[in-house]
């Protein structure tokens, strides 16, 4: 074929590629049905044109455009990969792994279902073979959420909604794509009635080689990226290449499944990428990323609707009722999912609540898209699958997706609104009138003093402002006419808007360079919690979230426990390096918050809403505080380092700023704006940097601190410091619980903890020690021990704290002093 026209033909299709989405825009449908109904009708005209002999002249063009070199390969192993890898790498990893049960159970489970609903379905009613029944139930099980996640957004639903709707998209498409593999080697090799616990069998085997594979892969890409951190370009390179490789690697070396290990090398470098990459090229990785998935998915849409007219052509009247059985099947197993499991899951509060008309709107927004035409066309091109086979398939997966394409896809903005989702609550309706009246004040003010700079005609300034005015008047009107909003859900809004403007307070710091893009990740993700806890639970959902800033996770705890008992200690030090990290940017962040709430807020919602922001804010920061100060207890000197680097960063963005405004002055030339940049260049890679937090050495000196050890020699201290172990809980906590047996002595590296027995509490503080009463007198526990803050604790086991009570002289005094606080007799249990 004429390369001059291959290359017009592509060309052209990028101009409709261009030319779809403001079309799309304008008819308010989703982008993939505009996409596909260009495809059918470029391939319908072009066979026409070839079947008419008034256009003879047109023929060439319609051969080339039904002869493209494209085949099944090129989407499976070109477009795909680019799709999915781009998919991972948009997520926002840490906040998909908060609702990591619901959206794993939803796409493994969904998948399974709707692959043997729609399988068995076809088995009864057409006769085909169990094997290529099953084969088009992995095809339609994926699915395309783009329309009903944007949609959603638009509408601003929930965001852990559209979160889980997205991560079980991609995870469906994983493991479908796993099942179609599967299921098409069995219709290959001709075994018409698969056992289906064997086939379901190697679905693991599937699944976790290619999960290892693109875990492996994507980590040497991360090693290789950080080498070349001088050299955008190269990192780009290297992360276009590694899905590629991934995918190849995992079908044709290990035999597992390439879309899954696709997946997870995305995952990794979104993970792991921010860490190792610089910031700006970063965001430009991921920016071509999003460029060459789109062009990937709409080529696939318009590459694979071109051939719809061809594969439809042979249709049959028993096609249609056989299309009808798959509709069915596949929206019945998709009602399953959200009206029995989902519920289910949510029961667990492992998901959740859905309302009805969500429901809905994501059981008629379940449309099928570029991958279920991708594998159609691979089966429909296989020479090792029977004639009938490929037609039926390929009839049947083409037939669904137009049907979710042109029925489902036209129809559910209609159902959107009929469900009343497009809506704005009477809460903010309410809020949007005022915010308005406030917002033209504002104006008002700025445009006043404007028309004063410029010396504007005074006759055209008074007009203005009259006409101005008026709308002012109208909107504060409408304003006051709506100021029943109650004071609880004032409060609401006012967190949300405050935790939304702390996101935007971040991505400035993160430009900046305040804050490095490992850390950007993790504050950004706390952030999305607190607007999504108040969104849904308003001053509580809010405080919850916050709480769990600063609180310890599991994972930290997980590396204690390493730590502790298989002397591993590097992820430890780097989850505590990170944390410091993190309270250090809260701190810095949350400083930045007092003068929005007293401007904007307060402004909006008024001065009562205003304070009690204020309120909560200052708790916000006396909690970072309190875990920062516990941390520099700990680790003395680390916090100062991490200080230090951050005034060195600072110094360099202040420094680039410098030489920047120069060069736009023309103070300096080309030549020696280029040779600063490159010098401050190599200085901030050395300042990006973050100094390596040795636990071993900061335990033994934060031991050599801590008061009751103060008479220790140091000898004994090292030794001391190998026997403790280290715990970490959270406010609320139980540490000691009545009626356990006393084992160990609890000393307070840092936060505080509250004792209550028989009707008497008090509290313990920093360098206070508790369960030595219990301990010496030999009995079970009478008093129960709670953290009240985020704490640190180090444990003594019982011989070692016998040896050191009675080497220590300080020791001895503080027991006794606790012993007599008590009323027990302090000789008997020193005695002892």
């Amino acid at each position: 074929m004429d390369i001059v026209l291959v290359t017009t033909v592509i060309s052209s299709l990028f101009v409709i590629v261009g030319a779809a989405e403001p079309l799309a825009a304008r008819l308010r449908l989703p982008y993939g049905v505009i996409l596909a109904v260009l495809g059918v009708m470029i391939g319908s005209g072009a066979m026409f044109f070839l079947r008419t002999e008034y256009t003879d002249a047109l023929n060439p063009v319609a051969e080339a455009i039904l002869g493209l070199p494209i085949r099944s390969n090129v989407f499976l192993y070109v477009f795909l990969p680019t799709l999915l890898f781009q998919a991972t790498l948009g997520m926002n990893l840490r906040r998909m792994m908060d609702d990591w049960v619901p959206i794993l159970v939803l796409a493994i489970v969904a998948v399974v279902v709707a692959t043997l609903s729609v399988g068995y379905a076809l088995f009864w009613v057409s006769g085909l073979p169990l094997a290529a029944c099953l084969l088009v139930g992995a095809i339609v099980s994926t699915t395309d959420p783009s329309a009903v996640v944007s949609i959603f957004r638009s509408i601003s639903a929930p965001r852990r909604l559209a979160r889980i709707i997205e991560g079980e998209s991609l995870l469906n498409d994983a493991a479908a794509i796993a099942l179609f593999g599967l299921f098409m080697g069995f219709v290959m090799l001709g075994v018409p009635d698969p056992n289906l616990g064997d086939a379901l069998a190697q679905f693991p085997r599937l699944i976790l080689g290619g999960a290892l594979t693109g875990w492996l892969l994507a980590r040497a890409a991360g090693w290789v990226m950080a080498m070349f951190s001088r050299h955008e370009l190269a990192q780009v390179s290297i992360s276009v290449a590694l899905p590629y490789l991934t995918y190849i690697s995992a079908e044709q070396t290990i035999g597992a499944s390439g879309v899954v290990a696709v997946v997870a090398a995305g995952l990794t470098l979104n993970l792991t990428g921010p860490g190792r990459v610089p910031p700006q090229a970063w965001s430009n990785l991921r920016e071509l990323w999003d460029v060459l998935a789109h062009w990937a998915g709409a080529l696939i849409f318009i590459l694979a609707a071109l051939l719809i007219p061809r594969i439809m052509e042979d249709m049959r009247a028993e096609d249609f009722l056989l299309i009808g059985v798959v509709v069915l099947a596949a929206i019945v197993a998709r009602a399953a999912i959200l009206y029995l499991l989902l519920p289910l899951l949510t029961a667990f509060k492992v998901s959740p609540a859905v309302e009805g008309p969500y429901r809905i709107a994501i059981l008629w927004g379940g449309m099928r898209g570029a991958v279920t035409l991708a594998l159609a066309l691979a089966v429909t091109e296989s020479l090792r699958v029977p004639s009938d086979i490929q037609r039926i398939v390929g009839i049947l997966a083409t037939g669904f997706t137009l049907f979710t394409l042109i029925v489902q896809g036209t129809t559910l903005r209609f159902v959107i609104g009929w469900l009343g989702l497009d809506r704005l609550s009477p809460i903010d309706e309410a809020l949007s009138r005022q915010v308005v009246a406030v917002a033209l004040q504002t104006v008002r003010e700025d445009v006043a003093r404007a028309t004063e700079n410029y010396d504007l005609s005074h006759d055209n300034v008074r007009d203005e402002a009259k006409r101005f005015g008026e709308r002012l008047d109208a909107a504060v009107a409408t304003a006051e006419a709506s100021a029943d909003i109650l004071d609880r859900d004032r409060i609401t809004l006012g967190l949300i808007a405050l935790a939304g403007h702390e996101r935007g307070v971040i991505l400035a710091r993160v430009r900046e360079r305040t804050i490095s893009a490992r850390m950007a990740e993790q504050v950004l993700s706390d952030a999305d919690r607190l607007i999504e806890g108040a969104r849904t639970g308003g001053r509580s959902g809010y405080q919850r979230a916050a709480r769990r800033s600063t609180s310890y996770g599991p994972a930290i705890r997980a590396a204690l426990k390493l730590h502790s008992r298989l002397g591993i200690s590097v992820p430890l030090a780097r989850m505590t390096a990170d944390r410091f990290e993190r309270l250090l940017s809260q701190r810095l962040i949350l400083r930045d918050l007092g003068a929005f709430i007293g401007g904007r807020i307060r402004r909006i919602h008024g001065r009562r809403v205003a304070d009690l922001l204020h309120e909560l804010l200052s708790r916000r920061v006396e909690a970072v505080e309190t875990a920062l100060e516990g941390l520099r207890l700990q680790y003395p000197g680390y916090a100062e380092k991490l200080e230090r680097r951050f005034i060195r960063r600072t110094a360099l963005r202040l420094e680039e700023r410098e030489y920047t405004a120069m060069r736009g002055d023309g103070l300096i030339g080309f030549e020696v704006y280029n040779t600063l940049m490159q010098d401050l260049g190599a200085r901030r890679a050395a300042a990006e940097r973050r100094p390596r937090l040795d636990i071993a050495v900061q335990r033994a000196e934060f031991v050599r601190q801590f008061p009751l050890f103060e008479d220790i020699d140091d000898a004994a201290l090292k030794r001391l410091s190998r026997s403790l172990k280290t715990r970490y809980v959270n406010a609320g906590d139980v540490i000691i619980g009545k009626g356990t047996p006393a084992t160990s002595v609890y000393f307070i590296a840092s936060g505080a903890v509250e004792l209550e027995s028989a009707g008497q509490t008090w509290r313990l503080g920093r360098g206070e020690m508790f369960g030595q009463i219990a301990l010496l007198n030999k009995r079970t526990v009478r008093t129960e021990v709670r953290a009240i803050v985020p704490s640190t604790f180090l444990i003594l086991g019982n011989a070692q704290f016998q040896r050191l009570l009675r080497r220590s002289k300080v020791l001895q005094e503080a027991v006794r002093a606790s012993a007599e606080k008590r009323g027990i007799a302090p000789e008997k249990l020193v005695a002892e």
